[in-house]
This record gives structure tokens, C-alpha cells and sequence, in this order.
């Protein structure tokens, strides 16, 4: 039996933020936030476009491997 549900807990989180930071740091708070989350997703994008770039070397490496077994 939760007695806090995770909107519940959310709710709490933003007021202790608010109470925390107060009014006018909170928009200061926003930006930085969405700045961080817009970087974060950019290093994910190019983490996985290295990846994508590196799987046909590796999967040719695999085959040269598995031929040079038989």
C-alpha cells in the first residue's frame, strides 16, 4: 500500500525546487536544464552515429575471422 504515488512525488520534488531556488532563480533553472538535456541528447546522436560507423568494420573483421576457422 504506497501512500505517495510518483505524481505525488514529482509534485513534492517541484515545490522543494521551488522553495530551494525560489521564483527567480527558476527560470535560470529551466534554461540550464533544457541546455543540458539538448547537450546530452547531441552526445547521444553522435554516440550512436560512431557506432553505427564502426559495426560494418567490426562485422567485416567477424567474417574474415570466421573464414580464416574453416
Amino acid at each position: 500500500m504506497a501512500l505517495i504515488g510518483p505524481a505525488e512525488m514529482v509534485l513534492v520534488g517541484a515545490a522543494i525546487v521551488a522553495l530551494i531556488f525560489g521564483p527567480k532563480k527558476l527560470p535560470e533553472l529551466a534554461r540550464s536544464l533544457g541546455e543540458s538535456k539538448k547537450e546530452f541528447k547531441k552526445s547521444m546522436k553522435e554516440a550512436d552515429d560512431l557506432a553505427d560507423e564502426a559495426t560494418p568494420d567490426v562485422e567485416g573483421q567477424v567474417e574474415d575471422i570466421k573464414g580464416d576457422q574453416e
